[in-house]
């Protein structure tokens, strides 16, 4: 049995017994004076109004946007284009015949069609491709297929599976499709060649990496954030260990100069890539070694012994605040937003290891 596992049978047999230490306890009075945990750290706990953030360090800025466009665009060469508006990111892919965009978030919106006139004035967007089916990033497609009604989309099979589904006017079906999992799919139109692949279950089943190895730029969305702490609950990914995975063989598997990487105001790069595995290896290690140091049942309220969901709340509370602060002293100034997501990390963190024998 891996460590993990004897750890989750450990701990879930120690709570529930202490939750049945009493069973003859009266309710007790919700009037009662609300007491924060004592060893909360100097970040701010969740639902907790925050009247001033971290500043963002250097570092994680993003790059300049243009107020009279709304959006900025880079020429990353070979016919490779970088686009945002400071909070999501796309790529476009110039051809002999028009254009190719990655990914159509509601976000940019309308800008997305100033950029595309801007890249390549008077070639259609030809093809559009979907890094994955979430609704902030492709939420515009229905606007780029109603005004170049010829698009052809592209997805893997698991995100049409879910766009079926989900029936979303916003986000039409795509017409081509793939259903390789860690083989590519070679997309070619015009003069460039793009790689399609599905490394494994990661942010959402069938979320690809698109790489343009001319330019040598990849796209993988929702996965890394350069510069800034992840989206919360590790970016809510449907897979952690998956996840891990996936960011931890990028630069071995590609060879890439820039990241587009779905968020954040400018595009990533390899150290990028590094200080998040830094970061989240730190973290699940804080997380495991909270899951051990602490002990359930302890500062439990004793009329509350008989709810085993109140034990389990307080120790997974405290679990996370162990968390939290073990990782503040080295990634509190090194990592933007860390203040505002780390709370929601190492509740994920913890809950992946219980549940899915999470381990490095």
């Amino acid at each position: 049995m891996k460590t993990s596992q004897r750890l989750g049978a450990a701990l879930a047999a120690s709570i529930f017994a202490t939750a049945a230490v009493s069973q003859e306890h009266a309710h007790g009075d919700h009037d009662a004076l609300l007491t924060p945990y004592t060893n909360t750290g100097s970040i701010a706990t969740p639902l907790t109004y925050i009247e001033k953030y971290a500043d963002i360090p250097d570092a994680s800025a993003g790059i300049p946007i243009d107020p009279d466009k709304g959006y900025a665009v880079v020429d990353l060469g070979d016919g490779a284009y970088f686009v945002t508006e400071g909070v999501y990111q796309v790529m476009f892919i110039e051809h002999d015949d028009g254009l190719i965009l990655a990914d159509a978030p509601p976000n940019i919106g309308s800008r997305l069609l100033t950029a595309a006139e801007e890249i390549a004035p008077g070639k259609p967007i030809t093809h559009m491709i979907y890094s994955h089916a979430h609704v902030d990033h492709i939420g515009f497609a229905a606007e780029i297929a109603a005004t170049f009604p010829d698009v052809e989309i592209v997805a893997h099979a698991l995100t049409l599976d879910k766009l079926e589904r989900a029936g979303d006017a916003r986000r039409p079906l795509p017409s081509v499709t793939f259903d390789t999992e860690g083989k590519v799919f070679e997309f070619n139109v015009g003069g460039q060649a793009l790689s399609l692949t599905y490394p494994a279950p990661n942010h959402q089943h069938g979320n690809i990496e698109i790489w343009h190895e001319a330019s040598s730029t990849l796209m993988l969305i929702d996965v890394v954030f350069p510069g800034w702490m992840m989206w919360r609950r590790l970016a809510l990914a449907e897979d952690i260990p998956g996840t891990f995975d996936t960011i931890r063989s990028l630069n071995d598997r590609y060879d890439f100069e820039t990241l587009i990487a779905g968020h954040v105001g400018r595009p990533g790069t390899k150290a990028d890539v590094d200080l998040q595995v830094e970061f989240m290896t730190d973290l699940h290690n804080a997380a495991a070694g909270a899951l051990g140091s602490v002990t359930p049942g302890e500062t439990v309220n004793p009329e509350d012994l008989a709810n085993p969901w109140a034990v389990f709340d307080n120790y997974i509370d405290r679990v996370v605040i162990e968390c939290v602060n073990t990782l503040t002293p080295n990634w509190e100034d090194r990592m933007a937003g860390f203040d505002v997501y780390i709370y929601d990390q190492c509740l994920a963190m913890e809950q992946s290891i219980r549940i899915d024998g999470s381990s490095l």
